[in-house]
Order: C-alpha cells, then sequence, then structure tokens
C-alpha cells in the first residue's frame, strides 16, 4: 500500500507538471523531426566557377548536378572563391584543368572531387582523349585538414553557449527561490540595474570561461587557428554573454532546475543542429531562416571564417553585430520579465 502511495503521488506530480508533460512526449517529437529534416536534406550541390578554357567543363559539370559559374577572368573567379560564394574554381594551364578548392568544408571538398571526376571521365569519353588529370589546390584548410579542425570552431561556440546558458539560469533561478531577488526588487533598485548588476557579475567568469576553452582548443587539442586569437577571444565572449543573458531570461519561466534543464532541449539541441554541422544549403528554406535567427549560428559561422580562412574584423562585422543585438534584445526581455516577480 505504501509503495501504491508513492507510486500514485508521482504520477499524479507528472500529470499536473504540463511543462514535464510536454518534455516527456512533445520535445523528443520535435527534435526527432527536426533531426529527420536535417540528415535527409538534398544532396549537397557544389557551386562551382569555371573561367577562360575550362567553359568546356560546364555542361559536363552540370550533369553531375553542379552549379556552374562562369567568369571572363581568373581575377573575378578568385574573388567570388575567396567571399565563399564558390566551393572550387576552374582554370585551364595548357591542357590541364587547376581546380583551387575553397577548402574550409571537406563535404563540399568532396562534392566537388566527385563531381569533377565524374565530369572528367565523361569528357575523356565523349573526345577519345587520354586521361585528364585534374591539378588540386587549396585556398583554405589544406588536404589533410582533419575532423576536428572543420568542426572544432562550432563546438568552441557550443560548448561556450551550452555551458553558460544553463550555469546562468540554474543560478538566477536560485537567486530567485532563495528569496534574494525579492528582497532586492522590494528596494529602491530599478529593474534594469538588477539586471545589469547581474549580468556583469556572472559576466566575469563568462570572460574566464571563455578564455579558457578557446586556449584549450587551439594550443591543447590543436585545432586548426589560421586567424586572430583576439577575433576568437571576442567571439567567444559575445556568445557567452547572449547565452547568459538568454538563460536569465527564461530561468524566470522555470519553478526550479529541473524546468530549466528541459529547456535544453527545446532551445539548444534546435540551435546546434541549425549552426552549421550540416550544409544549411541542403535545409528547407523555411529551416533556414530559423537558423538565422539563432545565436550559435553566428557564433559559428564568425569562428569558422577566423580559424579555418583566417579572415578579419569584416567577414565578422554581421556575426558581431548580431551577437551584440541578441544580447541586448535578451537584456530588454528580462527587465521585462521582472514585473512578473516585483511585489505591489
Amino acid at each position: 500500500m505504501r509503495v501504491r502511495a508513492i507510486t500514485l503521488r508521482i504520477l499524479q506530480q507528472f500529470i499536473h507538471d504540463k511543462r514535464t508533460m510536454a518534455l516527456m512526449f512533445i520535445a523528443p517529437l520535435l527534435v526527432l523531426s527536426l533531426m529527420s529534416l536535417v540528415f535527409n536534406g538534398d544532396a549537397y550541390e557544389p557551386k562551382i566557377g569555371v573561367s577562360g578554357g575550362a567553359v568546356a567543363f560546364t555542361r559536363a559539370l552540370e550533369a553531375q548536378n553542379a552549379t556552374v559559374i562562369a567568369y571572363e577572368s581568373e581575377d573575378l573567379g578568385k574573388a567570388a572563391l575567396q567571399e565563399s560564394d564558390l566551393d572550387a574554381l576552374i582554370t585551364l594551364n595548357g591542357t590541364t584543368p587547376e581546380v583551387m578548392l575553397e577548402g574550409s568544408n571537406p563535404a563540399a571538398n568532396r562534392a566537388v572531387m566527385l563531381a569533377l571526376t565524374a565530369a572528367t571521365r565523361n569528357l575523356q569519353s565523349a573526345a577519345g582523349e587520354g586521361q585528364i588529370q585534374p591539378k588540386f589546390s587549396y585556398l583554405y584548410g589544406a588536404e589533410d585538414m582533419k575532423t576536428i579542425d572543420r568542426f572544432g570552431p562550432i563546438m568552441i561556440g557550443v560548448f561556450v553557449f551550452f555551458f553558460v546558458f544553463l550555469i546562468a539560469g540554474v543560478s538566477f533561478l536560485r537567486e530567485r527561490t532563495t528569496g534574494t531577488l525579492e528582497r532586492l526588487l522590494s528596494t529602491p533598485l530599478k529593474r534594469w540595474e538588477i539586471v545589469l548588476g547581474y549580468v556583469c557579475g556572472f559576466g566575469i567568469f563568462t570572460v574566464f570561461q571563455a578564455l579558457l576553452i578557446s586556449w584549450f582548443s587551439i594550443q591543447v587539442l590543436g585545432i586548426m587557428m589560421t586567424g586572430s586569437f583576439g577575433y576568437v577571444l571576442l567571439m567567444t565572449l559575445l556568445l557567452s554573454m547572449s547565452a547568459l543573458t538568454l538563460g536569465t531570461l527564461l530561468s524566470a519561466y522555470a519553478a526550479n532546475e529541473l524546468q530549466m534543464i528541459q529547456f535544453i532541449p527545446l532551445i539548444i539541441v534546435p540551435q546546434i543542429f541549425l549552426s552549421g554541422l550540416f550544409p544549411m544549403d541542403t535545409l528547407p528554406l523555411w529551416l533556414q531562416r530559423i537558423g538565422l535567427a539563432t545565436p550559435i549560428y553566428y557564433g559559428s559561422e564568425a569562428l569558422m571564417s577566423i580559424m579555418i580562412r583566417g579572415k578579419g574584423w569584416s567577414a565578422i562585422a554581421l556575426d558581431v553585430y548580431a551577437l551584440i543585438g541578441f544580447s541586448l534584445l535578451f537584456m530588454l526581455l528580462n527587465v521585462l520579465a521582472l514585473r512578473k516577480h516585483r511585489k505591489m
């Protein structure tokens, strides 16, 4: 009977906790649906530029479902490659096709090589010529680029965001459940002063965490680093700040630590799938737009531009402004959320 009483009490608690019930039955379906969309996306279609005599490759490459763009000069093609508008540029040196790969995305590199191999085979069969041997070079990265070099910048952003989000949310929740926040709200302090104070307090620790994760990833794990470490630190700090402000915001709608953790599969997991781990071009358009509304996407894009492509401020400026905008928006919403806790 006592076991039965305990069992009934637990069941009643779950039934009356609508958020937990939704997490158990609805969240897994949402995450699985997202996984299905990501893993069953369209096959990646490489974007290949051709210049000069290499235009002869156009039809053969298009037959391999590649997007081919012809350029009047090699310089124009290289400019597009540097802006990551192309996955590869093909030019002819005599009869030898020279292929310069953008190089920062191994999946795109493989797609280019497969399309080019099939295209050259078809050209040889049609012309009855000897074997064509393309010569490959890399604008960014290298032939021996490791998987960790490709995904490392993304995972740095993901780990920074995840841990700051979780720690900040739980810590701010504890401030509320222990009565500290209510006592602050009963003082003449304005809501924005309280929010700014908490952000600055937690922010000091996030500075050290961002520095440690960035240094460890590059110096100890040996992840490829061709750009400025200062820019890497800037982006991890901005990601930390957006995670901090988002975590404190969502903690206002959680009654305990368990409910705070329940936000992870709904807030963090979708952002990981849309962070650049998988080519965004293969996803449905509406899902790509959702990805553009997530902080981790901008942090990951900037970190890849810095660490793999070696780019500077002009390449990451938009990502910096986007993360600052997210942080300011979440801080504003934090101020509004405190209204529900102030005693009138």
